[in-house]
């Protein structure tokens, strides 16, 4: 059964010139896990996953730029290439020699590029439920340009801001459900709730037709050197099954595997059987450098 939850510890750090956020769970000396969230989440998302795995590892869940804690980007970049050079600052300023990087969706391409750019520091990859192309065509890429285009900039209440998530993401838990409304709304002193994350930024950069703001993922796919798990959600509308079969093609280290009743936001709405499989990655190569 999953664990519940425990509260880990804020910390701060300068990455770029933007003031980071990120969360840290477990034991400073035992081997380190970073988490990478998605494209409007946040470190605590990690919360039940660090509570699970905070035994054994220590999990450190890093706010990306624009969102949660973390600073917003005057200059809006929101792109692959500032997402991992925060890493790399991150990496370099906790010494973490060889860690596992773990990433969903926006987090799991940023998770790949850094991972096939430092093969010297990345053990372990988890992939969740994204790959090639997966940004940039599919029902799931048009599901998230229409929900950018569409999402209200302020809400009268907390509970209008509930009732949105819970429209958009119909089948998340009411744990992930509380924790997203702790995490991505906050009060304004007009009394109206409003974004803790950096929509127009975002959302202006994701939308941008030029085709220079999207990666190719492949090459980095390929260029893989660490054991990598892909986790697709079996009613994912974002990464296909034959992309899935085709990263497993071309590149030999990685495996996949689909997590049931879970979409996009797997580990957000199947939490048990997605720590079961991640679980049983970790342990499989507990005893690799």
């Amino acid at each position: 059964m999953p664990t519940k939850p425990t509260a880990g510890a804020d910390r701060f750090t300068t990455l770029n010139g933007l003031r980071a956020h990120y969360v840290e769970w477990g034991d400073p000396d035992a081997p380190p896990i970073v988490l990478l969230h998605g494209l409007r989440s946040y470190a605590r998302t990690w919360e039940p996953v660090a509570a699970a795995l905070a035994d054994r590892h220590r999990l450190i869940a890093l706010d990306h730029r624009g969102r949660g804690d973390s600073a917003w980007d005057p200059a809006g970049e929101y792109v692959t290439d500032a997402y991992v050079s925060d890493i790399e600052q991150l990496a370099d300023a906790l010494d973490l020699r060889r860690f596992t990087l773990v990433g969903h969706s926006m987090g799991g391409t940023n998770a790949i590029v850094y991972a096939a750019r430092h093969p010297e520091r990345v053990r372990l990859a988890v992939i969740e439920d994204i790959g090639p192309g997966s940004s940039a065509s599919g029902a799931g890429a048009e599901r998230i340009r229409r929900e950018l285009e569409r999402t209200p900039r302020v809400f009268a209440g907390r509970d209008e801001a509930r009732a949105y998530w819970r429209s958009v993401r119909p089948d998340i838990s009411q744990a992930a459900l509380d924790s997203r409304i702790d995490n991505t709304v906050r009060a304004a002193a007009d009394g109206q709730w409003v974004w803790k994350f950096d929509l127009e930024g975002i959302a202006r950069v994701r939308l941008d037709p030029d085709p220079a703001r999207t990666v190719d993922l492949w090459p980095h796919v390929e260029a893989l050197r660490c054991p990598t798990l892909v986790l697709r959600g079996a009613r994912s509308d974002f990464l296909p099954t034959a992309t899935c079969a085709e990263m497993a093609a071309r590149q030999p280290l990685l495996t996949w595997q689909e997590i049931r009743e879970a979409g996009h936001y797997v580990h957000d709405d199947n939490l048990a059987d997605y720590l079961t499989t991640l679980r049983e990655f970790l342990d499989r190569y507990r005893d690799r450098p």
